[in-house]
C-alpha cells in the first residue's frame, strides 16, 4: 500500500533550508531509496516517493513558514540538477502506476503555480547542472529559471527521441503557453536529445537568466530576494494525519472512506464540525483538517484501489456550522492562514475533478451539502436528492440538521476549477443567468423540488423509489467500460475555455495514457523498455 503522508525527519531525497523570506529546497536523491524495489535513482532522477516528499515540503512552506515569500528549487549535487523521472522505474511499472505517477507529479507542479497565483509564494529554479526531462519540467513550473553557464550544463526534454514517449508533466504545454517559446524552436528543442546550453537556452526563452559558476549563487540570491514578499507570520505545525486503515477503508476525524470491493464502489462521507472553530486551532481547524484528510483519501484511493470505479459522495452534520466556517473564510480571506486553507481546499477539489472515478453525490436526510461541502456535489457527475414532504414545512417546523443543500458565498468564486470557472458556472456551461439566479438563494435551505428546478441536482426520487433508484444507477454504472467512462467523464466535467491546466490534464494525459500502451514505448522492443541496454527500439511505423 502506498501512503502519501510524511514529514521532514523522514525525507530521503530533499532538504529544506530557511533564510528569512527565502526557503531553499535542495534535491539530493538517495539512489537506493525508491518507493518500490527494482531500480536505482541515479543522477537525481525521481520516482513517486521523491515527489511525495516534494509535495509535503511545499505544504510545510505554505503553512509552517508564512514568513517565506520565495522558494529556490535547486540540486545539492555538483553538475547535475535532475535527470527527471527514473526511466527504469517507468519501464518496470504497471500502466496504471505510470499514469497515476504522472498525474500526481502534474498536480504537484500545478500546485506550485497555484501558490504563485493565489498566495504570492514565488518560485525560482536554480539549474546548477544537467537538467533533463522531468527535471526541466519542474523548473518550468517555477516563476523564474536561472541556469549556470559552465559550458557543459544543458536543459533538455529528450523523451521523444530517447524513450518514444512525451514529456509527462506539462513540459510541452508550458513551453508554448507559459514561456511563449516559438513553435519551431520548441519542435527542435523537444527532438534534440543532447539538450541546449546556456546562451541558446536564454535566447530561445527556455530560461530567464544565466551566469558563470562564480556569479551564479549571487544571481539566484538576488532574484529570490527581489521576489520574496512575506505572506504572514506565526506559522502552524502540520500535525500527523489521524488516519486509521482497516480492511474496508480509511477513517479520519472528519472523513470516512468505506470500500465495497465486490461492488467496485467506494463511499466517501465528510462530516461537518460541531462548531465552526477558528484558525487558533491550527491544523485542527475544521476547514484545514478536513481538506488534508480528504486530499489524503483521494490519493489513497487513486493509487491503491484501482477497481473501485464509482465513488458515492455523502455528507453528515449540521449545515449551519459549515456556513459559519464559510463566513469566517469569506470575511478573513486576506489572512495568510485563511488564504492558504482556501488554497488547499481548491487544490483538493481539483484533485477530485481529475480522479478518473465516477462521482455520484447522495443527498439524503442528515446530509449537509452546504457551502464548501456543496462543492462535492457540484463536482459529481450526478446528484441524487431524496424528496421529503417535510421539507415543504415552514422554517420553524424543520428539525435541526435538515438543511441538506445550502449555497454560500464560497460557491461563487473561491474554488475555481482547472478551466478557471467555478463549479456552478461549469455546471451551466458558462451561462451566467442560471448562476445569477442562484445568488439570491445564498443561505437558504433548498427543498428537493427547488434544487431540481434550479439545476443543482439531477434526480429527486421519492422515498418509495429511493433505494431502488440509487441501487440501479450504481449497478448500471459499474457495468460500463471503465476506459469509456474515464473518457466520458473527463470530456463532460470541464466546460468552457481551455487553460494551461486543462491542456495538461486532458490533452497531455490522454495522449500519454495512449502512448504508454503502445508497443513503440512499452512493448518488448519499445524505446522505454530498451533504454540503457545498447539495443535500438523497433518501431511500428504506422501513424494512427
Amino acid at each position: 500500500m502506498i501512503t502519501f503522508d510524511t514529514e521532514p525527519s523522514r525525507y530521503k531525497h530533499w532538504r529544506i533550508d530557511y533564510d528569512g523570506a527565502v526557503a531553499t529546497l535542495s534535491l539530493d536523491v538517495a539512489e537506493d531509496g525508491g518507493i518500490v524495489p527494482g531500480y536505482q535513482l541515479k543522477l537525481n532522477s525521481y520516482d513517486l516517493g521523491v515527489d511525495i516528499e516534494l509535495s509535503d515540503a511545499l505544504n510545510r512552506v505554505r503553512f509552517e513558514h508564512p514568513e517565506v515569500g520565495a522558494v529556490v528549487i535547486t540540486s545539492a549535487r555538483e553538475r547535475i540538477f535532475s535527470a527527471g523521472a527514473n526511466i527504469y522505474m517507468l519501464a518496470s511499472s504497471p500502466h496504471a502506476f505510470k499514469v497515476n505517477f504522472c498525474k500526481f507529479t502534474n498536480e504537484t507542479r500545478n500546485g506550485i503555480e497555484d501558490s504563485s497565483m493565489h498566495s504570492g509564494l514565488k518560485f525560482i529554479a536554480a539549474i546548477n547542472g544537467a537538467c533533463a526531462g522531468g527535471g526541466y519540467e519542474l523548473a518550468l513550473a517555477c516563476d523564474e529559471i536561472a541556469m549556470v553557464d559552465d559550458r557543459s550544463t544543458t536543459v533538455s526534454l529528450p523523451e521523444v527521441p530517447l524513450l518514444g514517449v512525451l514529456p509527462g508533466t506539462g513540459g510541452l504545454t508550458r513551453l508554448i503557453d507559459k514561456r511563449r517559446v516559438r513553435r519551431d524552436l520548441a519542435d527542435l528543442f523537444c527532438t534534440t536529445a543532447e539538450g541546449v546550453r546556456a546562451d541558446r537556452a536564454r535566447a530561445w526563452k527556455l530560461v530567464d537568466a544565466i551566469a558563470p559558476p562564480n556569479r551564479f549563487g549571487a544571481l539566484v540570491k538576488e532574484r529570490a530576494q527581489a521576489l520574496a514578499k512575506p505572506r504572514g507570520s506565526g506559522g502552524i505545525a502540520l500535525t500527523p494525519l489521524p488516519r486509521l486503515i482497516g480492511a474496508r477503508g480509511y477513517r479520519y476525524d472528519h472523513v470516512e472512506v468505506t470500500i465495497d470491493r465486490a461492488a467496485r464502489t467506494t463511499t466517501i462521507a465528510v462530516t461537518a464540525p460541531d462548531d465552526a472553530g477558528s484558525p487558533a486551532q491550527g491544523a485542527a481547524w475544521w476547514p484545514l483538517a478536513m481538506a488534508r484528510e480528504l486530499d489524503d483519501a483521494i490519493l489513497m484511493l487513486r493509487h491503491n484501489e484501482l477497481e473501485t470505479g464509482t465513488i458515492l459522495l455523502r455528507t453528515r452534520g449540521v449545515a449551519q456550522t459549515v456556513l459559519d466556517a464559510d463566513a469566517y473564510l469569506t470575511a478573513h480571506r486576506d489572512h495568510w492562514l485563511v488564504r492558504e486553507t482556501i488554497g488547499l481546499l481548491r487544490r483538493t477539489l481539483s484533485r477530485l475533478d481529475v480522479s478518473a472515478r465516477s462521482l455520484f453525490a447522495i443527498v439524503d436526510p442528515g446530509s449537509c451539502f452546504a457551502g464548501t461541502l456543496l462543492e462535492l456535489a457540484l463536482a459529481a457527475d450526478r446528484t441524487y436528492m431524496l424528496q421529503d414532504p417535510a421539507r415543504d414545512a415552514s422554517r420553524e417546523d424543520r428539525q435541526e440538521g435538515d438543511d441538506r443543500i445550502v449555497l454560500s458565498e464560497m460557491n461563487f468564486g473561491s474554488y475555481p476549477m482547472a478551466n478557471g470557472l467555478t463549479r456552478l458556472a461549469n455546471r451551466f456551461a458558462g451561462e451566467t443567468a442560471p448562476v445569477e439566479k442562484l445568488k439570491v438563494h445564498m443561505g437558504t435551505p433548498l427543498a428537493a423540488a427547488a434544487a431540481l428546478e434550479l439545476g443543482l441536482v439531477t434526480v429527486t426520487p421519492d422515498d418509495l423509489d429511493w433505494d431502488d433508484e440509487i441501487r440501479l444507477a450504481v449497478e448500471e454504472r459499474t457495468k460500463l467500460s471503465p476506459d469509456a467512462l474515464t473518457g466520458l467523464e473527463a470530456s463532460l466535467r470541464f466546460a468552457g475555455p481551455e487553460t494551461m491546466a486543462t491542456r495538461i490534464f486532458a490533452r497531455l494525459s490522454a495522449w500519454q495514457n495512449w502512448i504508454f500502451n503502445r508497443p513503440n514505448a512499452t512493448g518488448a522492443q519499445g524505446a522505454l523498455k530498451l533504454f540503457g541496454t545498447g539495443s535500438k527500439p523497433k518501431f511500428d511505423w504506422e501513424r494512427v
